[in-house]
C-alpha cells in the first residue's frame, strides 16, 4: 500500500488504517506499507496497519523510506535536471537516497513469504549525499552540465505552483520537505542486508542506469 502524495500527509493513517481491514476482511494474508522515515503520521500508519493485520491474522510489513533515488529522473526533478539546473531547499543536509529497484526487491519479498514478515525495514543507500553532490553525480552520468541552486521554501512552492501542483498540495509538499530536510535522516540503515542478504545499489549505478535510458537528455525536458 502507498498513499499519495505522501503518507506523512494529514489523513493518510486513517485512510491506511481503512484500506487495510478492507484487504484483510477480504482474505489477504500479507500486507506491506510503504512509509516514511521518522514522520509521525508515517508512524502512526505503521502502528495502525500492524494492529489491522494482526486483529485479522494477517501478516504485515513495513518499509520505510525517505528519498528515492528515482525521483530525480522519474518525478519532481526530472524537468529542472534534463534542462540543466535544479532549484530546491535542501541546503547542506546529507540523504541515504535508496534505489527504488530495492525497495521493490525488500517488497515483493514480503508480499511472497521470503522475507520475515511482522516488522519494519527502514531502507537506504550506501552513501549520505547532499542535493548538490547528487547533481553533481548526475551531470557527470550524463555527461553534461547540470547545476544545483538553494531556493526557499516560498520559492519552491511558487515553482511547484508553476509546474502545475494545486497550492494546498505544493504548500504539503515544501512543508514535508522541510521536515524530511531537518537532518534526522542523516543516518544509514542496515534494512536491504538485512532482508535481502546484500548491499543496497549505490547512487552511481542508478545514475548511469538512468542516463543510459535517456533521463536527462536536453530535450527531454520540452
Amino acid at each position: 500500500m502507498t498513499y499519495a502524495p505522501d503518507v506523512a500527509f494529514p489523513g493518510a493513517p486513517e485512510a491506511v488504517r481503512e484500506v487495510a481491514e478492507r484487504l484483510a476482511r477480504a482474505g489477504v494474508r500479507r500486507i506491506v506499507l510503504l512509509s516514511g522515515r521518522g514522520e509521525p503520521e508515517a508512524q502512526r500508519a505503521e502502528r495502525l496497519l500492524a494492529d489491522v493485520a494482526e486483529q485479522y491474522g494477517a501478516a504485515w510489513g513495513v518499509v520505510r523510506c525517505a528519498f528515492f533515488m528515482q525521483g530525480f529522473d522519474e518525478s519532481l526533478f526530472q524537468p529542472p535536471l534534463a534542462a540543466g539546473h535544479l532549484a530546491f531547499v535542501a541546503g547542506d543536509v546529507r540523504e541515504p537516497f535508496v534505489d527504488a529497484e530495492d525497495i521493490a526487491d525488500v517488497a515483493v519479498g514480503l508480499m511472497l513469504g521470503e522475507v520475515v514478515p511482522n516488522r519494519a525495514y527502514e531502507l537506504t543507500g550506501p552513501r549520505l549525499m547532499t542535493f548538490a553532490e547528487v547533481t553533481a553525480e548526475i551531470a557527470a552520468a550524463a555527461g553534461r552540465q547540470i547545476s544545483y541552486q538553494q531556493v526557499s521554501g516560498a520559492e519552491l512552492t511558487t515553482d511547484l505552483v508553476r509546474a502545475g501542483l494545486p497550492v494546498e498540495e505544493a504548500e504539503g509538499l515544501t512543508q514535508l520537505f522541510d521536515h524530511i530536510l531537518d537532518g534526522h535522516n542523516e543516518s544509514l540503515a542496515t534494512g536491504v542486508q538485512e532482508a535481502l542478504g546484500r548491499a543496497p545499489r549505490d547512487f552511481m549505478e542508478y545514475a548511469t542506469r538512468a542516463a543510459a535510458a535517456g533521463a536527462w537528455l536536453e530535450e527531454a525536458a520540452s
